[in-house]
């Protein structure tokens, strides 16, 4: 009955949208100065097939043209463990293929931290077939792209580009899962490379430097305490030999899922894989991560004193991640704390109190371990950390006392639900929906994700900002600004991934 509901107002409001963009176009003098927030006309023709595919999706029997693209996958476990997921989209001459590892910082020890990003980087220098600028020079040179991104869970690589191109770039990735060459000086200097991107992501910028800390104040026993670059001491110190060791500790097809997404054949792709990948011996089970975060039964703070123009505030709960039911309600929550200008944080915090520069909510649903919901806030010039605090605070509070508006939890499904097949539209989101989720849970959670969240009811969200949004859960972090006339990156981005 949900799905119902939701596909009606969805087609309604998708059907008002079009008409008033495309049969309603705007003034030309309104066209030479684009307010902030007002709709970008140059992008209209990538919107109109957004969301001619929603309205698509909206109006199929039941509602469920969503999760039928995905019945569409074809999965496939080769002899030596490397798990296969293909998705045929014809309509392009162009595949995404994707290669993601079992393998991110979770899976490192203090020390080591910041070998699977390590290892990331010199993935690209080359084995004795190519070269070490070889791999990406001849993507780039057949009209593709490719790169690669670490995370706390995962380290992925992609190429992106024509379908023609899908056999060498099998074999190129099969090649340097297994035949990877770095000499001492290349890894010497790659080494200079990632200490040189710490400086830059983490030891200059205050709010990630902040965030780095509490994440280090919030997990006492689970890796989920360091960051993914690692600590600058570890990285220094990794030496080569401990590379190779975990290179081929993890680097292995039995510790890695192939997605291909694109203009395939599926059993001709799997014959390509089968042919590539297929030939490369199954390495030993990589050690499982056994570490489990304790209960927290008090509140931790931390201040971090640092040069920057404003302070900054974020607030860590420990929360569960896809394997509990409350992942779906904390989704929700997030999404009515922070989803867009009309959300509580951004309404209440920034625009109608003008106590904040921005306010927001952040939450890991698709982590291999539980992690965290997050809050976070820079105030304005003027106004101060523990007005924000308790704003804040005084947020969490009215949502663990009163119930969400029917209507507000609407706009926040809806808002979820119509992001969610809007990003389907790229082949690239597809393969890593597909790899994310296989890599930390199972892919099928796709297809779980829109009928779970439209299930969930003004009650859930009410239940679990009572239950994880206390003050016994919580950690605290604090910028205090020490006052400096140089400029400073202060941006919070929430999420664990880097490049």
């Amino acid at each position: 009955m949900m799905v119902r509901n939701f596909k009606n107002i969805g087609v309604t409001l998708i059907t008002k949208m079009i008409k008033a963009r495309f049969l309603n176009p705007p003034k030309k003098e309104a066209r030479s100065r684009r307010r902030p927030g007002r709709f970008p006309w140059p992008l209209l023709p990538v919107m109109a097939l957004a969301c001619l595919l929603l309205l698509a999706i909206l109006s199929a029997p039941g509602g469920a043209a969503g999760p039928n693209l995905f019945d569409l996958v074809v999965e496939h476990q080769l002899k030596n463990g490397l798990k296969v997921l293909l998705l045929k989209e014809p309509r392009a001459p162009i595949i995404s293929l994707q290669v993601w590892y079992r393998v991110g910082s979770r899976n490192e020890e203090l020390g080591k931290t910041g070998i699977s990003h390590l290892t990331e980087h010199l993935m690209f220098k080359g084995t004795e077939k190519y070269g070490p600028k070889d791999f990406s020079r001849l993507v780039q040179k057949a009209g593709g792209n490719d790169n690669a991104f670490t995370s706390r869970n995962y380290t992925a690589y992609f190429e992106n580009g024509p379908k023609t191109e899908l056999p060498r770039w099998l074999e190129m990735e099969a090649d340097r899962m297994r035949n990877l060459k770095v000499s001492q000086e290349d890894f010497d200097t790659e080494k200079k490379v990632v200490l040189e991107e710490r400086r830059l992501r983490t030891e200059d910028d205050p709010v990630n430097f902040l965030m780095e800390e509490v994440m280090a104040t919030t997990f006492k026993a689970h890796p989920y305490q360091w960051p993914v670059i690692g600590w600058f001491h570890d990285i220094e110190t990794i030496s080569r030999d401990e590379f190779l060791q975990y290179y081929r500790r993890y680097y292995s097809p039995n510790n890695c899922t192939v997605v291909v997404v694109g203009d395939i054949d599926p059993q001709e792709t799997l014959k390509q894989i089968e042919a590539t990948f297929g030939a490369l011996p199954a390495g030993p089970p990589p050690p499982p991560v056994t570490a489990l975060e304790p209960r927290q039964w008090g509140e931790r703070r931390v201040v971090v004193h640092r040069e920057a123009q404003l302070p900054f505030l974020i607030m860590a709960y420990h929360t569960p991640n896809w394997r509990d039911p409350d992942a779906y309600p904390l989704e929700m929550l997030a999404r009515v704390l922070s989803q867009g200008r009309s959300s509580r944080l951004y309404h209440n915090l920034v625009y109608k109190e003008k106590l904040a520069l921005d306010a927001g909510a952040d939450y890991n649903f698709d982590s291999t371990d539980p992690s965290v919901f997050t809050l976070y806030g820079q105030p304005l010039p003027g106004k101060t950390v523990p007005q924000l605090e308790a704003a804040l605070e005084g947020e969490v509070k009215r949502l663990q006392t009163e119930l969400v508006g029917e209507k507000e939890l609407q706009k926040a499904k809806n808002q979820t639900v119509a992001s969610f097949y809007m990003r389907l539209d790229s082949l690239f989101y597809r393969g890593m929906l597909l790899g994310r989720l296989e890599t930390v849970a199972k892919w099928t959670l796709i297809k779980e994700f829109v009928p779970k969240i439209l299930q969930v009811t003004r009650e859930d969200v009410r239940r679990v900002a009572r239950k994880y949004l206390v003050a016994n859960n919580r950690n605290v972090g604090i910028l205090s600004p020490i006052k400096t006339d140089k400029p400073k990156m202060e941006r919070f981005s929430p999420g664990g991934q880097i490049n």
